[in-house]
């Protein structure tokens, strides 16, 4: 019965170690930092895309809302959930990149402004704020220059890169916190120029003088 030696072997001085690994795996994953952390991520998730259908429906009608409004796309659940994958991985292998508090908490401050700045663009902006770009005039769409648009001509932009690259700062994911930064940013880079094609359609000369004297609330965007 020679076969059974490496398997004896196996059994007394490798599953030990794999024992005592898996359970110091689960220590940190249900650890008291992974759970406030964990928490804090997901008590934000929610109350961000909840909150965007419920201001949706409030201004707009039930009617002319879809779950569209709730901000759950393909890309945005994988990259969270890669987001979450990062995180798992730190902190089975790296506990102690999870423990910088002063960074986390830095990133859970960057969640809250950007939650103000964007909800504040939204009921500011009111029925002239949609989900999607309108490519159409309609009477309701006016030019918004007063209350946060008087700092910069696109804040929900502002506030939804500041809440998403908070999101990974505060979970400790440095490698998540890059990616969400320049994915994010990328993506307003290319869709304010579009945006304010048709704004320019819309309003004209008005527009133009805003833009010039107001920042687009993206770094680096005109």
């Amino acid at each position: 019965m020679q076969f059974l030696d490496p398997l004896r072997f196996v059994v007394k001085n490798q599953l030990p170690l794999l024992i005592h690994y898996a359970s110091v795996s689960f220590s940190e994953i249900f650890s008291d930092t992974s759970i406030r952390q964990l928490s804090q991520m997901l008590l934000s998730l929610i109350f961000f895309h909840i909150s965007e259908y419920i201001l949706a429906i409030t201004i707009h009608g039930a009617s002319n809302v879809t779950l569209s409004s709730l901000l759950i796309t393909k890309h945005y659940a994988l990259a969270m959930l890669l987001s979450l994958l990062e995180y798992l991985t730190e902190i089975i292998l790296f506990p102690g990149l999870k423990q910088h508090w002063w960074v986390s908490n830095f990133g859970l401050i960057m969640i809250i402004v950007g939650e103000i700045i964007r909800k504040a663009a939204i009921i500011t902006a009111g029925r002239s704020f949609t989900h999607l770009i309108k490519i159409n005039y309609e009477e309701h769409h006016g030019l918004v220059t007063h209350g946060v648009y008087r700092l910069m001509r696109h804040p929900s932009y502002c506030g939804f890169l500041i809440w998403s690259v908070g999101t990974q700062v505060m979970l400790c994911n440095p490698v998540s916190a890059v990616a969400f930064a320049v994915v994010v940013w990328r993506f307003f880079a290319q869709r304010i120029p579009y945006e304010e094609y048709f704004l320019n359609q819309f309003f004209g000369v008005q527009y133009l003088e805003y833009a010039e004297s107001v920042a687009s609330g993206v770094p680096f965007v005109n």
